[in-house]
Order: C-alpha cells, then structure tokens, then sequence
C-alpha cells in the first residue's frame, strides 16, 4: 500500500491520543507542537504527560476509553498495549469519518506517521509505509547530520524572495526555481551570516528566467 504524503494543519484542532505510557508521551508531544488542542484518555497517566497537563499543554481524563470520546475530534491516536480498545478506537474514528493511527498497526489505521527530522520551517520525512518504523527513524537519524540550523533560514531566505516577486507581479516557472536554487552556494553564504547576500544573490540569478505578468 502507498500513503499519500500531506502536511496536515492541526492547529487549534482537536486530537485525541488514547493511552498514558510513553509512546502516547511522544504522540501528545508531536501533537501539541504543532498546535493542536490535545487529550489524553488512559486510566494510567506516565509522568511525561502529568508534566504536559501541569504546564497547560494538554489535557488528560483518567478512565478508561469510552465509545463516544471521539465525537468533535479532528485526529485519533490510539497507543495502549491493549489490542481491543485499540480496535475499538480505530472502528469509532472510522464511524465518525475521523482521521486514525493505531501505533504499529498500519492495518487499522488510514493515516501513518513517518520519521520527521524538522529546521524550523523545513520538515524532511522518511516514511516505509509502515514496513519498517526502525529504518524510518535510522535514516532520519543519519539524514539529521547533513541538515543544520541554516537549512531552516534557507527557507526563510527564500520565501522573502518568493514574496517579493509575487508583489511584484513576478512570473517564476518551477524549472527555474530549481535551477537557481543554489543550495551548497546559498548556505555557505548563511553560514558566514550574509543573509541578504543570498537573498541578493538568488534573486539575481532568477532575473533571467522570470516573466512579468
């Protein structure tokens, strides 16, 4: 089976995560960081998630799932050791038309979450369509090395660029970009902290592609 991939806006959602252990942890944490209003449904809460309550990053009921808990979420993640309540989530999400991830079990699931190395704005993800959650996260880890902090001020460099040649009622076809997309050229620039030398410098070698509207 091929997913397809998609960046999806979470923010001020609500996301439901079903278990209290550490994996759940880690879901409740990816969830809040992007915003989302999360809950956090298990009769056993781990520590992590205690803390995240206590400072006002999510919210936690202490019982056991119940069908119906679902009802105005956006997102479902069920993550307990309990293979029942995980099915029993996954058919709830599917009677609601509510996205679901069962952890580990793609089967159940209409959404995976792949491996995500993040720089800011610039989110690189490795996915094996579930076949492999442990090579996903090792070829992140190993891809982690070749990104730094200004891989994430590329994107920001670029998107002024963008900007101002949109305001400008600048046409740039999509070859173009990736032609003048520079990048070992750009981020030595970045590294030495001339921003608006690149900037600059990308702009100019897009003169020469562009059309005006």
């Amino acid at each position: 089976m091929l997913y397809y991939p998609i960046m999806l806006n979470i923010k001020g959602e609500r996301c439901v995560v079903v278990g209290g252990g550490n994996v759940a942890l880690r879901k409740a944490e990816a969830l809040a960081e992007c915003g989302a209003s999360v809950e956090v449904i298990s009769p056993d809460i781990c520590n992590g998630i205690k803390e995240m309550e206590s400072n006002g990053v999510v919210k936690t009921v202490s019982r056991e799932y119940a069908d119906g808990d679902l009802h105005g979420a956006m997102l479902a993640v069920a993550a307990t050791d309990d293979a029942e309540t995980n099915n029993r989530v996954a058919q709830e999400a599917r009677r609601l038309g509510i996205l679901i991830n069962v952890v580990d079990v793609p089967a159940l699931s209409n959404f995976i979450v792949p491996s995500c190395l993040r720089r800011g704005d610039l989110a690189v993800t490795v996915s094996t369509c579930g076949k492999s959650p442990a090579l996903s996260r090792k070829i992140r880890t190993d891809l982690e090395e070749q990104f730094d902090d200004e891989h994430a001020l590329l994107v920001s460099v670029v998107e002024d660029v963008r900007a101002e040649l949109i305001q400008q009622g600048v046409t740039v076809s999509a070859e173009a970009w990736q032609q003048s997309l520079k990048l070992d050229q750009l981020l030595e620039l970045l590294r030495s902290g001339q921003q608006e030398e690149a900037k600059n410098r990308l702009l100019k070698t897009l003169e020469g592609y562009v059309t005006h509207d």
